[in-house]
């Protein structure tokens, strides 16, 4: 496919890994005041610009555990090309000495993120850290895998597909973490490459369906390879924070809107695991939009706003073109 209206080519390969940078750190700082809160209780009350304290009490343009892993990420594959050791490495000095939080001190951490970096600290391999168990299914390694994707999408499949493998590992290492991150990869993939949401879903679809179909956990994927996802309405959206749930939840907010803005917004009104949720949604628009469409104002609340853009401009010079 490469017709006009599968390819959208007025955006820079530089602009989308930009966009796809901030735009997930954006949405998990708009998202991160209504963490946890009820649908009900966000929707009677619409996030609609950059608010603070909230949930978790912090201000305006703070991000959460995402966020600094993300960050984490990035620093790592800069200073280390390709080395899940020292991301581990780097996500226990984030958990114990507050590395790339947006205010020096750790104020969420999931479980299973938890058990995962303590191990590492004890000595266990980062890629032997993350449990493997059916209760070690929580999205947080979905929501930090985006560097990854956008450092290596040129990278033959089999390669492509066995470094996220190894990224989501270090703290969720079950085999459906594992799956969903790589079919979220493939999607930000051709986005990359300019290829526009209903497409780019649909050929991950495909690709992951001929990689995937003969696995015992292929079945639980149905809900994301369905071919109605775009006409699912809100209600039958879950927004919590399990891995299926947020990839389901932000590919349908992406599928369902019309800019960056009206994406993330969306993403993080479904309540619930808002700012994971807003994470991922925006990291997929910030990609197909490009940079120049999240809002300037959200992208300069962020706190820490300089070391950011110095380390995602630093990345975005390293990243190869597409190809």
């Amino acid at each position: 496919m490469n017709d006009k209206k599968t390819i959208e080519t007025s955006i820079s390969h530089r602009e989308r890994i930009l966009g796809g940078l901030w735009g997930s750190l954006v949405g998990d700082a708009l998202g991160v005041p209504v963490e946890f809160k009820d649908r009900a209780t966000v929707q009677a009350d619409l996030v609609t610009g950059m608010r603070g304290f909230g949930t978790h009490n912090q201000p305006p343009g703070t991000w959460s555990d995402d966020g600094a892993l993300t960050l984490c990420t990035v620093d790592s594959l800069l200073n280390s090309e390709f080395d899940p050791q020292d991301m581990g490495n780097r996500f226990v000095r984030w958990m114990n000495d507050g590395l790339w939080t947006a205010t020096g001190s750790v104020f969420d951490i999931g479980m299973a993120t938890t058990d995962a970096l303590m191990r590492i600290a004890s000595g266990t391999s980062a890629e032997q850290a993350g449990g493997c168990d059916e209760y070690s299914n929580g999205n947080g390694s979905l929501m930090r895998i985006l560097p990854v994707v956008l450092r290596f999408a040129n990278d033959p499949v089999d390669r492509f597909v066995g470094r996220i493998d190894r990224v989501s590992s270090i703290t969720h290492g079950h085999a459906r973490s594992k799956m969903a991150c790589v079919f979220h990869g493939w999607v930000v993939r051709h986005l990359l490459q300019g290829w526009k949401p209903q497409p780019a879903l649909q050929a991950a679809r495909v690709g992951f369906t001929e990689r995937y179909e003969r696995t015992p956990e292929f079945p639980r994927f149905q809900r994301v390879l369905a071919d109605d996802l775009a006409t699912l309405s809100e209600k039958k959206v879950a927004s919590t924070g399990y891995v299926l749930s947020t990839l389901h939840a932000s590919h349908w907010c992406l599928l369902t809107t019309a800019s960056f803005e009206e994406c993330v917004l969306k993403a993080v009104n479904l309540g619930g695991d808002a700012d994971t949720t807003g994470c991922v949604a925006g990291g997929l628009a910030g990609v197909h939009y490009g940079l120049s469409a999240i809002p300037e104002e959200w992208r300069k609340t962020l706190l820490r706003h300089n070391d950011v853009e110095s380390l995602f401009n630093r990345f975005a010079d390293m990243a190869p073109p597409i190809t």
